[in-house]
């Protein structure tokens, strides 16, 4: 005698024509509800993601289970290893290499069923070159932009108890405001409010473009002396907030002046009072008479620092980390093509 189930409805009742349908669709719901996540996840059990090539050539570490390890992520495999493309979930590409001609996508390579490319670029659109070349060919983005199929900020503020009471203001302030700078460009708009700035008042700069170079080891010692710091981003584009802000500035105990995005875009992700823009003023001179009041009022000035009370500053560096955090989101994300990611890259 043959084991199993056997439909045939020549020999079979009408009640028993029900049962057997009754009993195919419970066992084919409960099959589909040991492939849906227990509550509270929304991770499938096991993502692979392959980096097809490190960003600018700086490997990290891989050995053991780092999602989990260091970022208590589970059922996240972050590999490097190519030989693992057919198995992979996710495949990751670093566009600056793309750019600068330094990798090539494998385009030879067949995609098994399910698997996805991600396109990461922390970079502003203008900086990212020509994107038409790669139309039609990822599936994900990855980037600093809240709209990002994956979003991965240079850093954020996180709610937690301070470890004292009140913060008061570094008492080692020697210089009014400086400026870290190693991209020194004329036609930059930071170079041009910079020199209309130290005109009205004293700006002292460092890094590789002065007479000042600043090991990065150095760098919020000599930050914290002063009592504003100008983080200017190279390009002036939507949501493209870097570390000038969030370690040059905020981690160094000092006040930021952005010349960024617009007001707005700073308020979504730091307390509006915690920095100051340059398009808040209706002059650069209007500016400097401005920090120079603000520096010799103490309570005014730490007004700005107050944040820190209740934030602490968590900065996005480790390659690792960034990737790690593809996985809680995945089995979220919708399977689509990018055909045009000039247009989505511009948007």
């Amino acid at each position: 005698m043959r084991s199993g189930l056997t439909f045939n409805p020549k020999l079979m009742s009408r009640r028993n024509k029900i049962l057997f349908l009754l009993a195919v669709a419970l066992t084919c719901l409960f099959v589909r509800l040991q492939r849906i996540p227990s509550s509270g996840s929304h991770r499938p059990a096991n993502i692979t993601i392959l980096l097809w090539y490190w960003p600018f050539r700086t490997p990290y570490n891989l050995a053991g289970d780092i999602c989990l390890e260091m970022y208590g992520i589970p059922g996240c495999h972050l590999v490097d290893n190519r030989s693992l493309y057919s198995t992979a979930d996710i495949v990751v590409f670093h566009h600056h290499e793309l750019k600068t001609r330094r990798q090539k996508l494998p385009l030879h390579l067949p995609r098994s069923d399910g698997q996805r490319w991600l396109w990461l670029s922390l970079e502003a659109p203008p900086n990212n070159g020509n994107l038409t070349p790669y139309a039609g060919i990822f599936n994900l983005t990855m980037s600093y932009r809240p709209d990002a199929d994956i979003t991965v900020p240079y850093g954020k503020l996180v709610r937690g108890e301070a470890e004292h009471d009140s913060f008061n203001v570094p008492q080692n302030k020697t210089h009014l405001v400086c400026w870290v700078v190693s991209n020194y460009k004329k036609q930059h708009k930071r170079t041009r409010v910079y020199q209309q700035l130290k005109s009205t008042i004293p700006v002292q700069v460092y890094g590789k473009a002065t007479k000042r170079p600043l090991p990065h080891s150095a760098l919020l010692t000599a930050v914290s002396r002063c009592y504003f710091y100008l983080a200017f981003e190279n390009t002036e584009s939507p949501h493209y907030i870097t570390e000038k802000l969030w370690r040059n500035a905020f981690q160094a105990g000092t006040v930021p002046v952005v010349l960024g995005p617009p007001r707005r875009h700073y308020e979504m992700v730091a307390p509006a009072h915690s920095f100051i823009h340059v398009d808040d003023f209706e002059s650069i001179d209007a500016l400097g008479m401005f920090l120079k009041d603000l520096a010799n009022d103490t309570k005014r000035y730490q007004s700005y620092l107050a944040w820190h009370q209740n934030n602490t500053v968590k900065l996005y560096f480790d390659w690792r980390e960034r990737l790690c955090n593809i996985c809680p989101v995945h089995d979220r994300l919708p399977h689509k093509i990018y055909h045009n990611l000039t247009s989505w890259a511009r948007g």
